[in-house]
């Protein structure tokens, strides 16, 4: 009888692991994200206030290398309260162009936040790895401005590498507090939102004023600025303008990324310094350009400078060398390039003087370089 028994534990621990190792093949099999196209596309998305969706091509490379973390994240967001969904269109296929095209997708892969059934589309604008990923969605997911109580919320929201927008209201109610949540709704794939009914939480600018402003946080130039004009565009305005840094710094630092996408996105004539920022005399370079940008504010040009070990593309799409540097170049708004190779601190000011003043009254070829 015991050895009965202990035959029928030992067979029951079998099927129990048989069963487990069924089980968690059943689970790894399974896949998170949904796969969509033209037949169940609208269904789907109109039943959820939430889902993201990844058009994309089979041959795609970069489309490759994002699905493996793009399901990865799928998976850990099911589990998230409320679940947040992820989907995926094979946009390459000749039914789903219509669909692809409905949603501006020029190329591979692109991401599109829909909310409200379809109603509101965003373009996605965070990381491409799971882990980064999910904490996107999850602020994503969440209201567009999260409110600051405590000095420590506020400690949360803002640092010292990106933009923060926080609107100081003396009530949650009213014209200006919800002209600033439609804006916040508006531009949340863009950047960080608070409200607070206290300055005081927020660790710069002046504490004592009780509003109705919009406070803007910035890890450049003067790092915080206040305006207090609530009408949509205005606001808007002051939003896009107050992030763009007076002289865009590209390096091989990530977090300066966002401001050089912003930089080459501005319709301005782009003034571009290239220099290696390690050399003698760097200090005296930068601070005549500085002083050049500052001249030029609000003038339909905007300034970057590049160090030349991260810049090396850009020095093969416009053509130049190394050897050239300190190297400027200016790409006016309608496509026309003008460069001055081996500048000298002095030749600054005269010479971006030089490029209005001909950009003015010469008609060139479309996309040629001139040496001014």
């Amino acid at each position: 009888m015991a050895r009965s028994v202990c035959v029928w534990f030992a067979l029951a621990a079998i099927v129990c692991s048989l069963s487990a190792i069924s089980a968690e093949e059943s689970s790894e099999a399974k896949e998170f994200v949904l796969t969509l196209d033209h037949s169940n596309f609208t269904d789907t998305v109109s039943k959820h206030d939430f889902i993201v969706v990844e058009f994309y091509a089979p041959w795609c490379g970069h489309c490759k290398h994002l699905a493996p973390e793009y399901e990865k994240a799928a998976s850990i967001l099911s589990k998230h309260d409320p679940p947040i969904f992820l989907a995926k269109v094979d946009a390459d296929d000749e039914a789903n162009k219509d669909l692809a095209s409905q949603y501006d997708v020029k190329g591979y892969p692109t991401l599109q936040i829909l909310r409200n059934g379809g109603k509101n589309v965003q373009e996605y604008k965070g990381p491409r790895e799971a882990d980064g990923i999910v904490e996107y969605l999850k602020k994503q997911s969440g209201p567009a401005s999260v409110e600051i109580k405590l000095t420590e919320d506020a400690s949360n929201l803002i640092d010292d590498k990106k933009i923060v927008i926080v609107g100081v209201f003396p009530k949650f109610s009213g014209e200006e507090f919800e002209s600033y949540m439609a804006l916040a709704e508006k531009l949340r794939s863009d950047y960080d939102f608070g409200h607070t009914l206290d300055a005081k939480h927020l660790p710069r600018g002046e504490s004592s004023v009780v509003g109705p402003l919009v406070r803007l946080f910035k890890p450049f130039d003067e790092l915080v600025v206040d305006f207090k004009d609530f009408k949509p565009e205005a606001l808007e305005k002051f939003i896009e303008e107050s992030s763009i840094p007076l002289v865009t710094l590209f390096n091989k630092d990530p977090s300066n990324h966002p401001f050089v996408a912003k930089f080459y996105n501005s319709p301005n004539a782009k003034a571009m310094l290239f220099a290696d920022l390690s050399t003698e005399g760097f200090d005296s370079l930068q601070s005549k350009y500085r002083e050049v940008a500052e001249q030029y504010k609000g003038k339909g040009i905007s300034f970057l400078l590049g160090d030349v070990e991260a810049s090396q593309a850009a020095f093969q799409y416009f053509g130049v060398e190394e050897s050239q540097v300190p190297l400027i170049i200016i790409q006016s708004d309608d496509g026309k390039k003008y460069f001055k190779p081996n500048l000298k601190a002095d030749d600054i000011a005269p010479w971006v003087k030089d490029f209005k003043v001909m950009n003015l009254v010469m008609v060139i070829k479309h996309n040629e370089i001139y040496t001014l």
